[in-house]
Order: structure tokens, then sequence, then C-alpha cells
């Protein structure tokens, strides 16, 4: 799908989510995050914060990035994402809990450009192979998934957190 052209968005929304509607101002910020502009979402549980994020990785040229802390989250995510596409690769995670087998399908889908929503732990966002590989991607977007950890948690619940904008400014600049 061309970015260009007039989409409908919940055309898209049903195609892949099964919703036929919008919660609130989710259809504002998905048109903000296609627009490429910066966006900053604060919603409850529940309020459909994830959705904001998936739906324009799907529309978008590239590889979104979703950084998040929580491992059983990301999988949830990622297997969430797989039950609507006809693609396996369409969303992956890396982090702690892949072997090199797997971080290696991981890479190679990436490349291949089936996948469109990545999720990385922050610790694996940091790792410095990673962030060479990262540089050879085409990235929409990212997307800082769970940032009030930090302010519940403190600044020293997951010091890499301060590093991710030193990191994304190396990978290659994209919207947040």
């Amino acid at each position: 799908m061309n970015v260009g052209e007039k989409i409908s968005l919940i055309d898209v929304l049903k195609k892949n989510f099964g919703f036929t509607s919008f919660k609130g101002n989710q259809e504002l910020i998905i048109r903000n995050v296609l627009a490429k502009k910066d966006t900053f979402v604060l919603m409850p549980t529940g309020g459909g914060k994830s959705l904001c994020y998936q739906l324009p990785a799907l529309i978008l040229p590239g590889t979104a990035i979703t950084i998040s802390p929580l491992i059983a989250l990301m999988k949830n995510q990622v297997d969430a994402m797989r039950s609507f596409s006809e693609e396996d690769g369409v969303a992956h995670f890396m982090n702690s809990s892949l072997n090199k087998a797997s971080i290696a399908k991981v890479k190679h889908d990436i490349m291949e450009g089936k996948t469109k929503l990545l999720y990385v732990a922050p610790e694996s966002l940091t790792k410095e192979e990673n962030i060479q590989f990262l540089k050879k991607l085409d990235i929409s977007f990212y997307a800082i998934d769970e940032a009030h950890c930090i302010s519940e948690w403190g600044h020293d619940f997951r010091p890499e957190y301060r590093r991710i904008r030193p990191i994304i400014n190396e990978i290659g600049n994209a919207p947040i």
C-alpha cells in the first residue's frame, strides 16, 4: 500500500485487526504517525495504544521498531499480530529469550522485507551487533512502549532507557 494514496484506515483496520471503528483518538494518533511526526500517546491500560503503532507499521514502508521492557508482552504482541496476518514473519521480537538460530531467522525475515514490526528490549537495542544490523534497515518509526515504567520505578529501573535517544541517533533518525 502506498502511503501517498488516500487510504481508508477503517478498511485497513478491519482487514488486519477485525475492528470496524477506532477507539477515542486512535485514528488521529495513527494519522499523525503516518505523517511521520513524533507522537506522544498516553492512554489507560486497554485503551488501544498498541494499535496506534501496529496499524501504521503495516502501512508504512520499512520496519517499525518497538522498544519494550517486558518479554512476555513482546511475545503476546507478536502472537497477536501473526494471528491477523497471512505472513508469519510480519512481527518478531529480539531479546535475551532467543538463541542464535532464532535471531538469525528474525534478521533474515527483516532483510527479506517480511517483518513490519520488530519488538526489542532496551538491552537488545544497545548491543553493538544489533545497532550495526539496525543501521542497515529502513526504519519507519520507533515506538517506546511501557515508558511509564521509568516514572513508576525510577530512572534506575532499566538504565538502557536513558540510552535510547543516542542509539536512535546512531542507528538512523526516524519519528518516535
